[in-house]
């Protein structure tokens, strides 16, 4: 009886077969290089992946006869092509944040004890998506699709400090911010002072701006192009979530959202700038 996923038949593998995985390994190995430098010269290929010039042009010139290649008269060098972003984008389909957060999600919540959350910035608000429940009898609770006002949500700051500052800027412009405890933030100076500090920090703090009792630690989620898709939080009560466990869990839920933008193919952003 044949095993399900391995060739069949016991023989060595003839010479031709080990040729060809060989030369796509290679092949393979040159996409890479190609793709990390955003682009090289043809010996500069031949340095980073450690083959002969020779043969590097040979598969060079067969990847871009299938398009996942392109050479650049002008500079003579070589990037990667239309073909390698379009079979990339399968990769972008199938997995989403969602999907690719929830067991992320469900190691914060074993980690910190607390309610692990996913929400998204839609029309200004944060709007809340997935969420694995902490054990503890006391925790925080969001509906799926449940919306919080962005300014006064550990997501939605989070998210907010993602954009630029011209974004933010449009999204202040004529807002009033509502107050719903005596720790939210209600002035358009206020809150580009927080999001400052909290670009700075790396996860923002909801700090009883929402709910009186509750606080809240979150951090984005980013695309391949760098743009926050959504943002990940823990949430719970003042009494577990104090100032001292806030600055000692903060690392923690960056540390998940940049695991969750590596998992759907995002890239963090460089944390000088």
């Amino acid at each position: 009886m044949a095993v399900r996923g391995r060739p069949r038949g016991t023989g060595r593998p003839s010479a031709e077969s080990v040729g060809a995985v060989q030369a796509l390994d290679r092949a393979l190995k040159l996409c890479a290089v190609l793709a990390e430098a955003d682009g090289t010269t043809l010996t500069g290929a031949a340095e980073r992946s450690g083959l002969p010039v020779s043969t590097v042009h040979r598969l060079l010139a067969t990847l871009a006869a299938h398009g996942w290649v392109e050479a650049d008269e002008g500079d003579r060098t070589w990037a990667i092509g239309v073909e390698a972003f379009r079979v990339g984008q399968a990769f972008q389909r199938r997995v989403k944040p969602t999907t690719a957060a929830l067991p992320v999600m469900r190691d914060l919540m074993e980690e910190t004890g607390e309610t692990a959350n996913l929400g998204l910035f839609e029309g200004g608000d944060a709007v809340f998506v997935a969420q694995v429940e902490s054990r503890e009898p006391i925790r925080a609770f969001f509906r799926a699709g449940e919306r919080r006002a962005a300014h006064a949500s550990g997501i939605g700051k989070a998210l907010l400090a993602a954009q630029p500052a011209d974004r933010v800027a449009r999204w202040l412009k004529g807002r009033t911010l509502e107050r719903y405890t005596a720790q939210t933030i209600v002035t358009s100076e206020g809150l580009v002072a927080a999001l400052a500090e909290i670009r700075a920090r790396g996860f923002a703090i909801d700090d009883e701006e929402r709910s009186a009792g509750m606080r809240c630690i979150a951090a984005a989620i980013r695309d391949e192009a760098g743009e926050a898709v959504a943002a990940l939080s823990i949430s719970g009560p003042t009494q577990r979530l104090d100032r001292e466990r806030l600055e000692r869990l903060g690392p923690l839920v960056r540390a998940a959202a940049d695991r969750v933008t590596r998992a759907i193919g995002g890239r963090t952003p460089d944390p000088c700038v």
